[in-house]
């Protein structure tokens, strides 16, 4: 079993897009989306629509949870489908499931809490991952890539796209594939080709 991880889109449908032809390409067998698909302040149907159409696992975010709020006049603007609204209100914060015999729990921060702490590398909450009790742990937020064993846990943030990131940085697509049967994760940059050549 392959899973293809992607984190920290925030509206980048192209990126994401791409993405998922590596994934293809790759021969994943699933996809998994660690959360913040969207901006706090904007809706993306286009994103929206390749989560469902290529059924990935997907968990909210900060952004999410601050895009559904009631008050939140991005999800009522009239390009946006109220039914793609419907599906991110509906999905998880938390995933945790059984992948070919192996324990896999997803969230988009801090597991521990039910904050958005940022767990960078080295973070010292990651001690704690024995107390999750999973082989795998995926998570998102930081936009720093990480695939680390920590105890008996795996743990992979996969990054971000570059839409994320603020001019100058390396607006390399960022990414990850789990490979199960493995054991292990590969994290993979590739160059953010130019969307507007298409």
């Amino acid at each position: 079993m392959r899973i293809g991880i992607v984190s920290d889109v925030h509206c980048d449908h192209e990126g994401l897009a791409f993405v998922v032809s590596e994934f293809a390409a790759s021969g994943v067998d699933e996809i998994i989306l660690a959360g913040d698909a969207h901006n706090q302040y904007r809706f993306s149907n286009e994103v929206t629509e390749l989560i469902r159409e290529h059924e990935m696992r997907y968990v909210l975010g900060n952004h999410e949870e601050i895009l559904l709020r009631p008050d939140s006049r991005a999800i009522t603007m009239p390009a946006v489908r109220a039914d793609n609204v419907e599906f991110v209100r509906s999905s998880p914060t938390r995933i945790r499931t059984i992948v070919s015999g192996k324990v896999l729990t997803v969230v988009h921060a801090n597991p521990f809490e039910p904050n958005f702490d940022y767990l960078y590398p080295g973070n010292p909450a990651f001690s704690r991952c024995d107390e999750l009790d999973t082989d795998y742990l995926v998570l998102g937020h930081t936009h720093v890539p990480m695939a680390e064993r920590i105890g008996r846990t795996l743990v992979v943030n996969p990054g971000s796209l570059p839409a994320t990131l603020p001019q100058g940085v390396n607006r390399s697509i960022a990414y990850a594939i789990l490979d199960i049967a493995a054991d292990e994760a590969t994290l993979i940059r590739r160059p953010r080709p130019d969307f507007t050549q298409a």
